[in-house]
């Protein structure tokens, strides 16, 4: 991120915004309005920013992710718990707004791993779909796992209606999200390439192109951590401890489960032979199935990267 030049924090609250320089030693605080949105730009020109770099701050940095990506800035969103930690080993233990958003560009001034993405209208509203049908899919479960127990019939009757406008709603939004894949010719290529891949079909590519729009453009390490499918050492001196995996995105991590698990027992030969070469050394198959989704991001970082659908040889399955 340092390459971009010179970098604001910014930190995203409901109400309002607040920015800062490092570089300049100055900050500024807007309301979440049109007004502030304009007076933000308008400041940030003024003092030749190229790049902002903002905390996920549970939905309420999407806007000005929007308008600070329309003015024509670099915008890179970090995770807020690197950030705390990385705060408290500077030894600041203070927080309020403003000094969030000094060290949300401190953060982003010590650590450029991560990547400055485009404007993307037609990949950010394909998020919000995916996102939304992933609630609606949570929300249709919940009343599922009620219905297995014994209600009264009038719960009964108010689940099955439910249900059955949660289906509609549902078909509604996957018809939505095939449209959107289909809607520029990069979503449809990046789409074509990973439901390529044996066991991953629509729902999975438009998850990954929603929620890892990195996917192609950075190193196999990084895309394995930004899932979360890293696992990480735990050694000290002669304590050899259990490698975990820890942090990555939770939510395209459990929405690839399902399809990497199929994929690695049934649909896909290559993922087969290493399910099952896992399970012959004693791996817990949840263990295998996480390892399967790290080996599959890493096949489709490159493959996206190349520009290039599934064609690997050969793998004989064993019996």
């Amino acid at each position: 991120m340092a390459q971009d030049g010179r970098i604001v924090g910014i930190d995203v609250s409901k109400a309002k915004i607040d920015a800062f320089i490092r570089s300049l030693e100055i900050g500024i605080s807007q309301p979440s309005t049109p007004a502030g949105e304009k007076n933000l730009i308008a400041w940030l020109r003024e003092n030749e920013v190229q790049a902002a770099v903002m905390e996920a701050s549970g939905g309420y940095e999407k806007r000005w992710v929007v308008v600070l990506r329309a003015a024509g800035m670099s915008v890179r969103i970090v995770d807020p718990k690197r950030v705390r930690h990385f705060a408290k080993s500077a030894g600041r233990l203070a927080k309020n707004d403003p000094i969030d958003a000094a060290m949300i560009a401190w953060f982003a001034e010590t650590f450029s791993d991560g990547v400055g993405l485009p404007h993307e209208p037609d990949r950010e509203e394909l998020d919000r779909l995916v996102t939304a049908r992933v609630s609606l899919l949570k929300i249709q479960t919940q009343i599922e796992n009620q219905g297995e127990h014994k209600q009264p019939p009038l719960v009964v009757k108010a689940h099955r209606a439910l249900l059955r406008t949660l289906c509609r709603q549902l078909a509604k939004f996957e018809a939505a999200i095939a449209a959107r894949l289909e809607a520029s010719s990069e979503i449809a290529r990046r789409t074509e390439i990973i439901v390529s891949v044996p066991g991953y079909a629509e729902q999975a590519a438009a998850g990954l192109i929603a929620w890892l729009p990195e996917l192609g453009h950075i190193s196999d390490k990084q895309a394995a951590a930004l899932v979360g499918t890293a696992p990480y050492d735990d050694d000290s001196g002669e304590h050899k401890g259990k490698r975990i995996i820890k942090g990555g995105r939770r939510k395209l991590r459990n929405l690839l489960y399902m399809p990497t698990m199929g994929a690695a027992t049934q649909h896909n030969p290559v993922l087969k032979a290493y399910y099952r070469r896992l399970l012959a050394k004693g791996k817990p198959p949840k263990v295998a199935v996480v390892a399967c989704m790290r080996k599959m991001i890493v096949i489709l970082n490159t493959m996206l990267a190349r520009n290039q659908t599934w064609n690997p040889p050969a793998v004989p399955c064993p019996s």
